[in-house]
């Protein structure tokens, strides 16, 4: 029997492990896992040197969002230590300058009032309208943006505003690649993952139905088998 790969699972903005959790619960068979803490710097370049050092030597790298921002900074400072890349409810392009504004527009909101995390109202907007008018899956969203809080999304936010844009970089990716979008994503829309798809040769694409900006909490039987499939080819 050989050791378990690494898998580094990098959460999307104002999420923390358990975004994780189903995935942490299943996939213990086929891999060792560990999540990135993208909380404490305000660059995907900080964020990706912090990952890295506590990285082994190789590892399999699974990004949501931010995380795929900062899977695509990895990539250009270490892709040969990358064996498997799965990229989730994200994008390859830097922020338009409209995306930039109304990010920087929520920074300056939060700076003169209270921040509260997601609100049950912004929630659908995330997520699924039928996933945010579930009380359980509402309430692990929810919970899980209030204990990020306002000071690691301030720095989340200054860090997506100022990536720098990774299209380029997709020809290049060498190792088995999946790619997984949810249908109804407002915030990374499908779009975005065909395209990310169809930059890398060999890519896996996996839109899913029923299923806003957060795939692993709204589908999670799909995203394990998938991830399972993946990190055996």
């Amino acid at each position: 029997m050989g050791t378990k790969p690494t898998l580094i699972l990098l959460p999307g903005q104002l999420c923390d492990a358990a975004l994780w959790t189903a995935q942490l619960g299943s996939l213990r068979d086929v891999a060792d896992m560990v999540v990135g803490d993208l909380t404490l710097d305000d660059t995907v370049e900080a964020m990706a040197e912090r990952v890295l050092a506590a990285a082994p030597p190789r590892f399999a790298l699974c990004g949501l969002s931010l995380g795929g921002y900062v899977a695509f900074e990895l990539l250009r400072r270490a892709q040969s230590r990358v064996t498997h890349l799965a990229l989730m409810n994200t994008s390859a392009r830097a922020d338009a300058e409209e995306q930039a504004r109304r990010r920087e527009r929520s920074l300056r909101a939060i700076q003169i009032g209270t921040f509260k995390g997601v609100t049950p109202r912004f929630l659908p907007t995330i997520i699924h309208p039928v996933h945010a008018a579930d009380p359980a899956m509402a309430k692990i969203v929810l919970e899980m943006t209030e204990r990020v809080g306002r000071v690691a999304f301030e720095k989340q936010q200054h860090a997506a505003i100022t990536r720098p844009d990774s299209l380029a970089l997709l020809p290049g990716v060498g190792c088995p690649t999946l790619v997984i979008g949810g249908r109804q994503d407002r915030v990374t829309p499908p779009i975005l993952q065909d395209e990310i798809a169809a930059g890398i040769s060999g890519a896996r694409l996996e839109i899913l139905d029923v299923c806003g900006h957060l795939a692993p909490i709204e589908q999670p039987e799909s995203v394990n088998r998938l991830v399972r499939d993946w990190l055996r080819g």
